[in-house]
């Protein structure tokens, strides 16, 4: 099986993407029984599963196929700044009907989404457990599973044990899904977009840019205020593209090598710490949607921003942490 995959991991990735293609039409499909903007949402679902199943095919099968994906996303923007992306009307439940079944499938029912993260993790980590499926150049090659499989079959796994543990007929899955799927709404794209954005970024030298403006207000040799600029950059940039990782590379290479590293700093630690620091954006932000959005809308909070003004009061605290931190160890 894993030869197969290793084999085949094109193929495979694609299969996981049609699956998330498929889940985005059918929520579309449910968005023509929307009172509000029932043709925009249908648009809207329907044109992001096209793009997550067909989208290799497009970019290989047409002259500009990157044209046209581009073109279909600044579509997907305009429908959600005109409010043409609705969430549908669903039945609720009782609150009597809730505590029933509350009470009948009970702590169980966190089981499927502990599921998720473990079985992900065991997957990320089955390089590690040196199962050999090819040999390049003399060496064994050991196989491992992409990005994409790993939170693919995760989360098919996690669906089945949750359809197992709840006993839920398939039309409630299916309503449920669109339920959550619209209450996200395109939150659900940030996290794609802004990890692009981050490469763009980096390719198209943003850090070095950013570089001389700091450059032009703290010297060279001035180790806490390069600290100070480096730490509070990640938090600024990560809240401003929403994904500590992708304000990394740019930060780093445009604050931290020249600020920091070039003083004497770790690379190691000065790096590590760079990297939690910029978690502390991530804490302060409404760009990191999967974080601080998505469960609110799945909570249905009655403030989209609940989750960020808890999170606040400790993340601002972590930032003064990492700067100190940083001084104190980070120059060893």
């Amino acid at each position: 099986m894993f030869k197969f995959i290793y084999a085949n991991s094109a193929m495979v990735d694609e299969v996981i993407y049609i699956l998330c293609g498929i889940v985005c039409i059918m929520t579309g499909i449910r968005g023509l029984k929307n009172k509000k903007a029932p043709i925009g949402t249908f648009v809207f679902w329907t044109l992001l599963g096209i793009l997550f199943g067909a989208g290799k095919f497009i970019i290989d099968s047409f002259e500009h196929g990157g044209a046209i994906i581009g073109g279909c996303l600044m579509l997907l923007g305009a429908l959600t700044l005109t409010k043409q992306v609705q969430i549908g009307e669903f039945d609720s439940q009782s609150e009597e009907q809730k505590i029933a079944y509350g009470k009948k499938v009970g702590n169980k029912i966190f089981i499927p989404a502990l599921a998720i993260g473990i079985i992900a993790m065991i997957m990320a980590q089955f390089k590690s457990f040196k199962v050999a499926v090819d040999v390049k150049d003399g060496a064994d090659v050991f196989f491992g599973f992409t990005s994409a499989q790993t939170l693919g079959i995760s989360s098919v796994l996690a669906i089945i044990i949750a359809l197992i543990i709840t006993k839920a007929k398939y039309s409630e899955t299916k309503e449920d899904t669109a339920k959550m799927l619209m209450q996200i709404g395109s939150s659900s794209l940030l996290p794609q977009l802004l990890g692009a954005l981050g490469t763009v970024f980096a390719a198209a030298g943003v850090g070095e840019i950013i570089g001389s403006g700091v450059s032009a207000i703290v010297p060279p040799e001035a180790k806490v205020l390069g600290v100070i600029a480096y730490c509070v950059g990640m938090v600024v940039f990560t809240m401003i593209m929403g994904n500590a990782f992708a304000a990394f590379t740019v930060i780093t290479l445009g604050v931290g090598v020249p600020f920091v590293i070039a003083n004497g700093g770790n690379p190691a630690i000065i790096g590590a710490l760079g990297m939690t620091c910029g978690y502390c954006g991530t804490l302060l932000t409404p760009m990191a949607a999967n974080f601080n959005i998505v469960p609110g809308a799945i909570l249905e909070t009655k403030d989209k921003y609940t989750i960020i003004k808890a999170q606040a009061p400790v993340a601002i605290p972590l930032i003064v942490v990492h700067i100190i931190l940083m001084l104190l160890i980070g120059f060893r």
